[in-house]
């Protein structure tokens, strides 16, 4: 019996279409490898939050270890949405604007371990500043009428949106047998397809950018 079934079996779900995904940018030769590396971090992320819904959530000992990995897998995975946003609007060398913007979060957090408010919800929270970063940079994109900007930005909502299905109350989402939690992961899947197809996007730009992470 799982610990928490719906959140384990919708987050299953998130991860194996955001694997399937990856998998297919691997197969298209436009897209920046920055963007195969998020939609692998961010599908193996989920896969590891459905074992930690699933399973992991029975053992207070490490429910909160467990909890924190999966936390730094997202880390991993804004990161290289953050380096292919980059690459994408301003072009392959501007390897110093993306620590730029990625030291706000990673400052934001250091600032709030530094006043004992450390933890994951911390941690998340200040990864919210990295992806104003990235909207803002597609927001700049857009006037410049770069042509990922509008599906981008599409998905990127779709992706806010689900987000706020978290805040939802209990009571609303009981109906469809369903938590707020496992509402988000499956909202987060539309988010990730309409990422996928801009970034498969054949209107892209042409040439491949130089790496900005390792």
């Amino acid at each position: 019996m799982l610990a928490e079934p719906a959140p384990a079996l919708s987050d299953l779900a998130l991860g194996l279409v955001v694997v399937a995904l990856a998998v297919r940018l691997g197969r298209v030769p436009a897209p920046h490898r920055h963007w195969r590396t998020a939609f692998w971090w961010a599908g193996i992320a989920a896969l590891a939050g459905s074992v930690h819904h699933g399973l992991i959530k029975y053992s207070e000992r490490w429910s909160g270890p467990s909890w924190a990995v999966i936390s730094a897998m997202v880390v991993v995975a804004v990161s290289y949405l953050l380096a292919a946003t980059v690459a994408e609007v301003l072009g392959p060398r501007h390897g110093r604007t993306f620590w730029l913007l990625r030291s706000i979060g990673i400052g934001a957090y250091a600032v709030l371990a530094a006043t004992g408010h450390a933890g994951v919800g911390a941690l998340l929270a200040c990864e919210s500043l990295t992806m104003v970063c990235i909207l803002a940079l597609w927001g700049l994109a857009a006037r410049r009428r770069h042509p990922m900007a509008g599906p981008v930005i599409l998905a990127l909502a779709a992706s806010a949106g689900a987000a706020a299905a978290k805040a939802i109350d209990p009571s609303v989402t009981r109906g469809v047998a369903l938590d707020p939690t496992s509402v988000y992961h499956l909202a987060q899947i539309v988010g990730m397809v309409l990422l996928y197809l801009a970034v498969s996007n054949p209107r892209r730009p042409e040439p491949e950018p130089r790496a900005l992470l390792g």
